[in-house]
């Protein structure tokens, strides 16, 4: 959540990021929460009067005591008793207000970084790379991609594809669960494996500790990263428990550090970490939900950084290039596009996707987001770090990213790796964990 400290002290800032973000009655939302912070302030201060009142009288009635004047120090005694009442009192309205204010703060997204664009939809988002020659970089190509790769006319969807291959049975996920949840079988499993295998033997190399964390978390894990209480509706609840199914690994991983302060030379701290992955996807029915387009479980490879504020925006550099490499050891068509602030969500202050091109489909699917928080995250978890100079203690910036997530890689790869004969054949860097070169 945005600190108290940045909205007072850079107000205008503020608004305008919030606008930029197409957050609703931005300056209402940031006053109300201004004068509650005031309130606060002011009990504060008559509780912390109060105290010293309190403790100054109540160094004096043993000296009134010595001196033989038992009246006053009998009248003292009884005002330390009165103010102690008061204080409490205090005390507990402003636990009060700190709570109301941290409420407030939960229902105000995150600002955009200055470079993130105007705009309020995907529409609006602007294409900074492609490894397609025909590309045309800039916001204007973004959903009127009019030069699009000729790919043959023949070429199958992955659907078809994986009923031909005996790959993916859709019809039997739906028998075991529902709609959204496949079963993978023979090679179409291997090639899950392949890809899990793969992406995590990549951000090893790349210096990312491996962790293998729970796929339910409880409350407090799921509002330190954001998701509560913004998303309860895309998240699958176990009721019972009150815990809740992951939906990317980024919440058990960063909630590592929730309450911690780490020392800044440990700093960036770099984790990745395979999960399966849960999202209910309401309001997203009927909407490319085909194959493996939209699913409710699926697998993801998740990288997850802590740093220091002045070190984050390197940080973020390098996890895009990270992700880049991926798609390009893969050999599959991509294209990198920086959100504009209407479609960022509610807790990034930057992100990044990548988007692979289906060939039979001919449109463009999602598979990662690569994002920068700042200290947005850090405050709510109170993931803090002291740095080595001064010994201060300051919020970190958490930054997250999918690298990479796998159904609609699978897709991709399965409809731009087909081949003439209905067989698909695999990516070169995938063969050494598949075992094969071709799936048949």
């Amino acid at each position: 959540m945005l600190t108290m400290k940045l909205i007072t002290e850079q107000y205008d800032r503020v608004i305008a990021g919030l606008n930029k973000k197409h957050f609703n009655n931005a300056k209402e939302a940031i006053d109300a929460v201004i004068a509650k912070d005031q309130e606060r302030r002011a009990t504060q201060k008559e509780l912390d009067e109060n105290l010293a009142k309190s403790n100054q009288l109540a160094k004096s009635i043993g000296a009134l005591m010595k001196e033989g004047k038992k009246a006053e120090a009998e009248t003292a005694k009884a005002e330390v008793a009165e103010l102690k009442t008061a204080s409490k009192a205090l005390d507990e309205k402003k636990a009060a207000l700190e709570e109301e204010i941290v409420k407030m703060l939960c229902q105000i997204p995150n600002i955009p970084y200055d470079e993130v664009p105007e705009g309020s939809c995907a529409e609006d988002n602007w294409v900074v790379k492609s490894n397609l020659k025909e590309c045309v970089i800039g916001k204007d190509t973004v959903g009127n991609w009019d030069t699009n790769p000729d790919y043959p006319n023949a070429k199958l969807p992955h659907w078809e594809l994986a009923k031909n291959l005996n790959l993916i049975d859709f019809d039997l996920g739906v028998k075991i669960t529902g709609a959204g949840f496949p079963v993978y079988r023979g090679l179409g499993a291997r090639l899950q494996r392949a890809l899990i295998n793969f992406f995590l033997a990549e951000a090893s190399k790349a210096g990312y500790e491996e962790i293998m964390p729970p796929t339910v978390v409880n409350q407090a894990s799921g509002y330190g990263t954001g998701q509560l209480p913004d998303k309860e509706g895309q998240m699958y609840h176990c009721e019972v428990d009150d815990f809740y199914l992951i939906p990317t690994a980024e919440v058990p991983v960063t909630n590592i550090y929730r309450d911690v302060i780490i020392d800044e030379a440990q700093l960036p701290i770099k984790n990745c970490a395979y999960t399966q992955c849960f999202r209910r996807e309401a309001g997203s029915y009927g909407k490319d939900v085909r194959g493996l387009n939209r699913l409710h479980e699926f697998s993801k490879i998740e990288i997850v950084r802590i740093d220091t504020p002045e070190h984050s925006a390197e940080s973020h550099k390098e996890m895009l290039a990270h992700v880049e490499g991926l798609l390009q050891k893969l050999g599959l068509p991509y294209r990198i596009l920086r959100l504009c602030g209407g479609d960022q969500s509610f807790t990034s202050a930057i992100c990044y996707d990548f988007e692979v091109y289906s060939a039979a489909q001919k449109r463009w699917l999602e598979v990662s987001s690569v994002s920068n928080f700042d200290t947005y995250q850090a405050n709510r978890l109170k993931c803090r770090y002291r740095k080595s100079a001064d010994k201060k203690i300051e919020l970190c910036h958490t930054l997250n990213g999918s690298a990479l997530a796998l159904p609609r890689i699978v897709a991709s790869i399965m409809e731009d790796y087909q081949q003439a004969d209905g067989t698909i054949k695999v990516p070169e860097a995938l063969v050494p964990y598949m075992g094969v070169d071709v799936i048949k």
